[in-house]
Parts: C-alpha cells; structure tokens; sequence
C-alpha cells in the first residue's frame, strides 16, 4: 500500500487513539521509523488533538510552572531516561478524544433537542391560533346574523315587558310576516337556573290561545342571545315563560318573564 493510501487509511489517527491491536500498533511504529512521512503525519495527528484537549486542561500559574521547574532541576545532569513518545502519548490523547466526542454529542443532543421543543410549541401556538381564529369567525358571522335581523326593515318589532316574576326582565321579537320567521332577542333575560328553560308562546287573544313556537335552547352558550324559533302567521301578543327543560305543553303563568302586544 502506498504511503498516501496508508496515510488516508485512517490506521494513525486510530494509532494515535490507541484504539489498535498490539501487533498492529509494532506495525505502525516500525513504518513510522522507516518513514519520515508517516511519523510526521503522526506527530501531526497527536498535535492536533492535544491542541484540542488543551482547551480542557486547568490553567497553570506562572508560578506553579516556576515551582515545576524547580524541582525537575532541568539543569541538573541527571540521566536521560529515553521514552517512546507514541505509545505513551497514545492512551491519554484517545482519552482526551473520547472526552471531545462525549461533549460534541452531547452539545448536538441538546441542540437537537432544543429543535424538536421549538418545533412542538410552534406547531401547538399554531393550533391555539387557529382555533381562536376559528373561534373569532363564528363570532363574527353570529354579529352578522344578528344585525341582519335587527336591520330588516321588513321585520316587525314587538317589545315584551317584563310582568310580576321578573319585572327587570325584558325581550324583543322580530317577526317577518311575509316570510312568517320569528327571531327573538333575549339580552334582556337573565340566566336561566338549572334544569330550567325558557319557552316562547305566540298568543291568540280572543279567547286566550298560546302556541309554543320553540325553546331558547343553549342559552349560556349564545353570546349573542339572539335565538330563531318556529315561525306564525297569526300571532296577536309574544311571552315567553320559564318551564322544566324540555319545555311545557302549555305555559305556567306564574313563570312568565315577559309578554308584549303586537
């Protein structure tokens, strides 16, 4: 294998880890000794690692260097002791690489993370969003609704006054003789109790004669308290009186919230 090859192999940069066999690791030593490229491109290889973990290490003193120095007594002429570099280099700088390797994908987990819980709080305010924007349209078309009722000038508008029960409470139909539709506006009813509603009658007057037309069903839950019930052709008074849910066959008068003459 050529130099280039071996070199592009990635074997140093796993001999430098100290992350081969023993044979392996006499292999790469002996080429080393045979060949200054390969040896530079280790001594490259370690220096570039232990540049990295450098960032790591406790910063010494001016001082304790100075203290260090003192006792190694570095111009002493104590012998030498020779040392193979490379194979006592090797275990601490694979450390040091696993150590990088950790923080690395520790730092990417924690950005990886960190996405998915911006993408789940943005996908969760756009769901919010929509729903109040959702919310803001059927709103908005009730309003339109409402409004429409109250401005057609073909409506007729009859105000139900409030009688001994309730004397604060009051009502408004508009009625469309020609199409025979009855709206009723009941803003000025108060909350019905529980297990109680309110019923609307269309009344004969000569003799006496209540029809119901409908129940304002879902009362809390219409803000715009305008209700459409059943049409007539004939009515000649308007009253509305509370009964059990579900409503009455006929109308209990000492319930009667309002009444009101066409």
């Amino acid at each position: 294998m050529e130099n280039k090859e071996y070199i592009e192999s990635g074997i140093l940069e796993l001999y430098v880890y100290g992350l081969l066999s023993e044979s392996e690791n006499v292999e790469v030593a002996n080429k080393a000794k045979n060949d200054p490229l390969i040896n530079e491109e280790i001594i490259a290889i370690e220096k570039s690692i232990v540049a990295l973990s450098s960032s790591f290490a406790p910063f010494n003193s001016v001082g304790n260097y100075e203290k260090i120095k003192a006792k190694l007594d570095l111009t002493s002429e104590s012998k030498v002791i020779d040392f193979e570099p490379k194979r006592s280099l090797s275990p601490y700088i694979g450390w040091a690489a696993a150590v990088l390797l950790l923080i690395g994908v520790g730092y990417q987990y924690s950005q990886l993370s960190s996405s998915n819980n911006q993408v789940v709080n943005a996908t969760t305010e756009k769901a919010k969003m929509e729903k109040e924007l959702n919310t803001l349209t059927l709103e908005n078309k009730a309003i339109e609704s409402s409004l429409a009722i109250i401005r057609d000038s073909n409506n007729t508008v009859v105000a139900l006054g409030g009688q001994a029960v309730a004397p604060e409470s009051s009502a408004k139909i508009y009625w469309n003789k020609g199409t025979q539709k009855v709206f009723v506006d009941a803003s000025g009813l108060p909350e019905p109790p529980k297990g109680m509603v309110y019923q609307v009658w269309a009344l004969k007057l000569n003799p006496l004669t209540p029809t119901s037309i409908g129940l304002l069903d879902n009362f809390v839950a219409n803000n715009q308290r305008i209700f459409a019930v059943d049409g007539t052709n004939d009515a000649e008074a308007f009253g509305i009186t509370l009964e059990p849910a579900g409503g009455s066959l006929s109308p209990t008068m000492e319930q009667l919230y309002t009444l009101g003459k066409v």
